[in-house]
């Protein structure tokens, strides 16, 4: 798998706190400014299916792929010719929660889309990373 993106953090939020908002996926786009909306099937599980629609580009569809109640929500999305992959972890250690995000992209034609799509990405997974601790914490 090519990375394209990865993004870490700390927080005073439980793992469980961090849990609850990746299964919302109504809430979604509060975090990352270039989505417009996320909706997936309920309840959310190991093969669950949604839909997102990120602003300016089309309709994109995902299946839940691992889900570890209040350590990882990983999602996986078809293009053609690859698979991106979103993974977000969150690990409770000493009174904190440290987490994660990766973006990765495998499949034949993975390199293509790392050219189309990885830079967005390198931009953005940070900064959504952060907007998200800020939401969770303000709760």
């Amino acid at each position: 798998m090519l990375q394209l993106a990865q993004g870490h953090a700390t927080s005073t939020a439980s793992p469980a706190d961090f849990y609850a908002r990746w299964i919302q996926h109504d809430t979604w786009a509060s975090w990352p400014p270039d989505t417009d909306w996320v909706r997936a099937e309920h309840p959310v599980e190991v093969g669950s299916r949604g839909t997102m629609k990120p602003k300016g580009g089309p309709k994109l569809n995902f299946i839940v792929t691992t889900l570890e109640p209040d350590r990882e929500y990983t999602d996986t999305t078809r293009l053609p010719g690859a698979r991106l992959v979103f993974q977000h972890t969150a690990r409770a250690t000493e009174g904190q929660t440290v987490l994660g995000v990766s973006v990765g992209i495998s499949g034949p034609l993975a390199f293509i889309w790392a050219k189309i799509l990885g830079e967005g990405f390198r931009d953005s997974a940070q900064a959504d990373l952060d907007r998200l601790v800020r939401i969770v914490e303000e709760l």
